[in-house]
């Protein structure tokens, strides 16, 4: 495993559309650990390909279940994830990201989704994730597409920076990039 390198806004690579994977192979799954050694690196709870200049429909993300410990949670490796459903219900919550360091925004996002993918041993499933979760698959998948969180503020004001020493950056600290806390 490996510690990949985090593009960040600016670098148009995060814009770019994500291909489908039509195969399951060994440098994928290399990539998919590659993927998690690098979210737990950098704090995160969520990565999709495009954030390490990888241009494949993946996504990982794992919440810890106890804070202190990562790796405590539930982990997601999803091949060609894609939302086939959205609740009607919303909730706003506030969200940073590993490729937006150093600053928090408010983003309105479904508050249960039904996701379609593939595992790393190409059984397909499905999933219904709500709250938190529901909101961090949105935003990883949203990062397929190119879209980032900031595309998608309340208004545009809605976004603050982070300052070192801050409540807030004890709370980015903590959730590290969307990876944030809802409000």
């Amino acid at each position: 495993m490996a510690v990949r390198e985090v593009i960040t806004v600016g670098d148009a690579r995060l814009r770019e559309r994500a291909r489908p994977l039509k195969g399951i192979t060994q440098e994928i799954r290399q990539l998919a650990d590659d993927m998690v050694e690098t979210m737990h690196a950098y704090d995160g709870i969520g990565l999709a390909a495009t954030q390490i200049a990888e241009t494949h429909r993946l996504i990982v993300i794992e919440i810890p279940e106890d804070e202190e410990i990562w790796g405590s949670g539930e982990l997601f490796v999803v091949i060609n994830p894609e939302i086939v459903k959205e609740s009607r219900e919303t909730d706003i919550g506030t969200e940073g990201c590993l490729s937006v360091p150093g600053y928090l925004g408010e983003v309105e996002r479904a508050e249960e989704v039904l996701v379609r993918g593939i595992d790393l041993q190409g059984k397909k499933f499905r999933l219904r994730p709500r709250g938190f979760l529901a909101r961090v698959f949105q935003h990883e998948i949203d990062h397929l597409d190119g879209v980032l969180y900031i595309d998608r503020l309340t208004a545009p004001d809605r976004i603050w920076e982070v300052k070192p020493g801050t409540e807030e950056q004890e709370e980015l600290a903590d959730h590290r990039h969307v990876e944030a806390a809802t409000a």
